[in-house]
């Protein structure tokens, strides 16, 4: 089979590096791909929003199975372009994939049919939301009712800080004209749920959490995620029971009724609360970095479970029962501006899975040309042994601009 996997992200990367260890695949295409995907599978310079240029390249190669990466590619419908001209692909609909492009969406359609979520009001107007926010008690939840590339969440401690994110938000326009969702806060520790969906039927994968402050003991600013880990040892299998059973499914029963059924991964980003799990967001696609700790315990052939759920077939998922913990090295000053073409020695020395996030290849030098430039993911027996190996290969990569957290999983560790 040929298959063509869109993006250029470390999440793109894990997939095609899932890919690569099926026997079904015959050849792998990365739009635009980058200098980490390089080894497993051709690169493409094709845009991820250049839906028509990726349904034609497609049709020309006789691309047999299409796997879409990024938010982006599928807000803009690429899973309609490419089903209008009878092509395989895994991914949701544009109206389905509303449910990560508006906040609003999620919100209301939770709200529905009884999915346990924060309460909120969603605004359009920056003085109604700052009254609104001045008379409720801090910490305020802040979201971009739109993509921002997981930064459009600020967590307000005062009113000084509120205020800034709404000028941002609505006035300033930093991710776009668009209505800020104004939630209330919820405390506990947060994990990733990722689902396959087709439809009604729906297949879990296992649970991982992400890290999405730039520095140890969660400090700094909102990220893409600096590290992400798998299993969760603090949720339960009855708390991972309830989620799918109150959350996922029926959410995926809710998408169907709504006219807009759901195929793809449908991601939960769920809080155990003192009051049970309830949901922080969706997303319409695969996580990252989760996706780089949860793909390499899948033992199951994904081959088989892309075409189940682009076919609305059955498929089974089997798992590895090792522990995966990742480390993201980013660029200094990520996620505000930072500098790219820093070269990158030490990858051959690496023995832990090596994802690239954000990296180039110039004259046979693997140059930084992101924020999350490389994603180190050691695995072993136990958490803490998947953490000493990827600590271990994360300081033999030689880079003069990059920076890590080296807490990840410390909630596991407690």
């Amino acid at each position: 089979m040929k298959v063509l996997v869109i993006g250029s992200g470390g999440r793109e990367h894990a997939i095609v590096d899932a890919l690569s260890r099926s026997a079904k695949v015959e050849k792998i295409y990365a739009a635009p791909g980058n200098a980490g995907m390089a080894a497993q599978a051709e690169c493409v310079n094709i845009g991820v929003t250049d839906v028509e240029a990726l349904r034609d390249f497609a049709l020309e190669n006789k691309i047999e199975l299409t796997v879409v990466g990024p938010e982006a590619a599928l807000a803009v419908g690429v899973v309609d372009v490419f089903k209008a001209a009878h092509l395989r692909i895994f991914g949701p609909t544009k109206a389905a994939a509303r449910i990560e492009s508006s906040k609003e969406f999620a919100k209301e359609l939770m709200a529905k049919y009884n999915i346990p979520t924060s309460g909120f009001k969603a605004f359009t107007s920056y003085e109604e939301a700052r009254d609104f926010v001045a008379g409720r008690p801090f910490p305020a939840v802040l979201k971009y009712d739109g993509l921002a590339a997981g930064k459009g969440v600020v967590i307000a401690q005062d009113m000084e800080e509120a205020d800034a994110a709404l000028k941002d938000m609505l006035l300033d326009d930093k991710f776009g004209e668009g209505k800020v969702v104004v939630e209330d806060f919820l405390t506990g520790p947060e994990f990733s749920f990722m689902c396959f969906v087709s439809g009604h039927k729906v297949w879990p994968m296992e649970l991982s959490q992400d890290h999405k402050r730039a520095f140890d003991g969660d400090k700094g600013p909102n990220t893409g995620g600096m590290g992400a880990y798998s299993p969760l040892p603090f949720i339960t299998d009855e708390d991972k029971e309830y989620a799918l059973s109150h959350v996922l499914q029926p959410v995926a029963d809710a998408m169907v009724e709504e006219g807009c059924p759901f195929e793809g991964v449908l991601y939960g980003g769920l809080m155990k609360t003192p009051d049970g799990v309830k949901v922080i967001e969706f997303n319409a696609r695969f996580g990252d970095p989760e996706t780089e700790v949860v793909l390499p315990r899948l033992k199951s052939d994904i081959v088989d479970i892309f075409c189940a759920v682009a076919d609305g077939g059955d498929t089974q998922l089997e798992w590895h029962d090792f522990a995966t913990l990742g480390i993201v090295l980013a660029s200094k000053g990520y996620p505000d501006a930072y500098e790219k073409g820093h070269e990158i020695k030490g990858l051959d020395a690496v023995e832990s899975h090596l994802y690239h996030m954000g990296t180039c290849e110039k004259e046979g030098r693997i140059l930084t040309a992101g924020g999350r430039v490389l994603f180190v993911v050691g695995r072993g027996a136990t958490l803490k042994e998947a953490r000493e190996m990827a600590l271990r290969d994360v300081e033999k990569i030689e880079c003069d601009n990059l920076f890590h957290r080296s807490d990840i999983g410390y909630q596991a560790f407690k």
